[in-house]
């Protein structure tokens, strides 16, 4: 039986994916900042992971041994006009989103590659691929976390570990509740950031469900050789494609217009 660590196994994609997951018969161990406090689901292991707290990564260097499949999914969703970012708020979700995850795949990769098989999940974003204004802080994170797994996965294919990163785009998760802003008041920006945050939540509040992105998660893991990315919302199948042929100057006009964004 395959082992599966599933971050952010509380809510939205880290609980659909644990569920489905443990629905097709694999060992699955989620995680939570607070385990205590999530309702317990049948096949479905907790354990307490802060990915702002190193400390509590490296307690679980022993447990994540044995574990087969990561999906690097927990993180922090965060929006502000790029000279406004606090310092500190942009440390923490470099922590969370990127060097986390990262530090966590370290800790997993020897085991895998000693048993000639794994498979290394991160849960990225459409957004890496189609950078939004006032989002950039998030768009770099996912961006990073996609470029660690590009490169990673040549390193590792030949024994058996395969990368690859799932790039949802609107999801209905209630992620909007759970965002972290950050804008000064009497900020020039305050105009267009209230658009763009407006129609972000409006776009998510409508978006693909999260058991879509658990299912393409699942695909990716079962497959033979996992493809380096894989997309799903927003219209992902058309987007991509256009995208190739578009000038990148109607592309990113076409991604603020849909964000209320004229400019």
């Amino acid at each position: 039986m395959r082992t599966a660590l599933v971050t952010g196994a509380s809510s939205g994609i880290g609980l659909a994916t644990a569920i489905a997951l443990a629905g097709r018969g694999y060992r699955v161990l989620g995680t939570s900042r607070r385990p205590e406090a999530v309702t317990p689901r049948s096949g479905i292991d907790y354990l307490p992971l802060d990915l702002n707290e190193p400390e509590s990564i490296e307690a679980l260097a022993e447990r994540v041994k044995d574990v087969d499949i990561l999906v690097n999914n927990a993180g922090e969703s965060q929006s502000g006009p790029f000279e406004e970012l606090p310092a500190d708020a942009l440390q923490r979700l470099f922590q969370v989103n990127v060097l986390g995850p990262v530090r966590l795949t370290q800790l997993t990769l020897p085991g895998m590659r000693e048993r000639g098989y794994g498979r290394v999940v991160m849960v990225g974003s459409m957004l890496a691929s189609f950078p939004l204004a006032y989002r950039s802080s998030y768009v770099a994170t996912k961006a990073a976390i996609k470029g660690f797994s590009n490169g990673a996965r040549h390193e590792f294919s030949p024994y058996g570990v395969w990368f690859t990163t799932v790039e949802p785009g609107s999801i209905s998760t209630g992620i909007s509740e759970r965002r972290t802003s950050y804008i000064e008041p009497g900020s020039p920006h305050a105009p267009d950031y209230e658009r763009m945050l407006a129609a972000l939540n409006r776009n998510e509040a409508s978006g693909t469900s999260a058991e879509r992105v658990a299912a393409t998660i699942v695909t990716a893991i079962e497959a033979a050789k996992p493809r380096q990315r894989y997309a799903v919302g927003s219209n992902a199948a058309l987007v991509f494609p256009a995208r190739r042929l578009l000038p990148i100057w109607l592309a990113e006009k076409l991604t603020h217009r849909r964000h209320d964004l004229s400019r």
